[in-house]
């Protein structure tokens, strides 16, 4: 019995040696380390982003400042802390999948109804078996507050945030930068296309991503990229200025042929002009005169004749007196 005590003791022994050795191992072998490593590189570049929310340097065509979100951002698609980058997008692709695929809405009904379910009836059965409610027992002496301190950093990061939007907006709209306005005409473009056959949270994953990995493609190959542009750039200007000038000269061309036929019809103008003011300064003797008819005066009336009249006077008078 003792010597069957004594081995049952010593398996035990190894045992639990044999566990704290293996925990040991997993705990503080490479792969340990190599975790623990990662996570405070993790949260040391998650705490670099944070303080990286300040005004920037530079200010928008207006003159106007920026918002903090505007370097905030910046250094979140920079991937200039790579282990911050990757967790916000991990973070923004796991809430897109969570809300096309877990019910999130119903859960969060599911889970008010059974916590506001157990509280009511540990208080019940608290005060019917002990006259005193369990949830009673983990009030707290005072409710939690909101700080007027942090409602106001909240609603200030959110009016900030809201700006940020805005802004850029309006930046793109008004083509500040030629190449991001591009780049959004595209991207509405194709989203335009593609909202028919793709359901919007898979585009929410493909803005996510274009978002996220279009930075890092353009920092990892900057040279290469910004050469081609440049290339191309002047390229563009070439023709442009090709384009200006031929445009030019056949400007000057059309502006001396209106010229020329401006002249014409100025000098055609000025003649008929000078021709009329000529007709109405003529005098009378500048006509010719109107051609003499030889025309003897008449009389106006012809003469009455006298000769008959007295006749027939004289053959009257004496048949009257007899």
């Amino acid at each position: 019995m003792a010597a069957a005590a004594v081995i049952n003791g010593s398996t035990a022994d190894i045992f639990k040696s044999n566990v704290s050795a293996a925990y040991n191992a997993v705990t503080n072998g490479p792969v340990a380390q190599n975790v623990m490593a990662e996570s405070l590189k993790a949260s040391d570049e998650i705490s670099k982003l944070a303080a990286s929310r300040h005004t920037p340097d530079y200010t928008a065509a207006t003159g106007q400042p920026l918002t903090h979100y505007h370097s905030f951002f910046s250094e979140l698609l920079s991937w200039r802390n790579p282990r911050a980058s990757a967790i916000a997008y991990a973070s923004t692709v796991s809430i897109i999948f969570a809300f096309r695929y877990l019910d999130v809405l119903r859960w969060a009904f599911r889970l008010t109804w059974i916590a506001l379910a157990i509280s009511v009836g540990a208080e019940v059965a608290g005060k019917l078996v002990l006259n005193n409610g369990f949830a009673t027992q983990f009030r707290p002496r005072r409710y939690y507050t909101v700080p007027k301190e942090t409602l106001n950093t909240v609603v200030g990061d959110v009016h900030e945030l809201i700006n940020f939007f805005v802004i850029e907006a309006q930046r793109i709209l008004f083509a500040e930068n030629v190449y991001a306005s591009a780049a959004a005409a595209f991207a509405a473009f194709l989203s335009y296309h593609l909202v028919k056959i793709v359901p919007y949270w898979g585009l929410a994953l493909i803005a996510t991503t274009v978002a996220f990995f279009v930075p890092l493609i353009y920092t990892t190959n900057q040279e290469l990229i910004d050469s081609q542009l440049k290339h191309a750039g002047e390229i563009v200007n070439a023709q442009t200025a090709q384009l200006r000038t031929v445009a030019q000269r056949h400007t000057e061309q059309a502006a001396q042929v209106t010229k020329q036929y401006m002249g014409d019809y100025t000098a055609k103008a000025q003649a008929l002009l000078k021709g009329a003011r000529q007709g109405k300064g003529l005098k009378p003797e500048d006509f010719p005169a109107a051609p003499k008819a030889d025309v003897k005066a008449q009389p106006e009336f012809p003469e009455v004749p006298k000769d008959g009249i007295k006749t027939e006077h004289a053959e009257t008078v004496p048949a009257a007196s007899s």
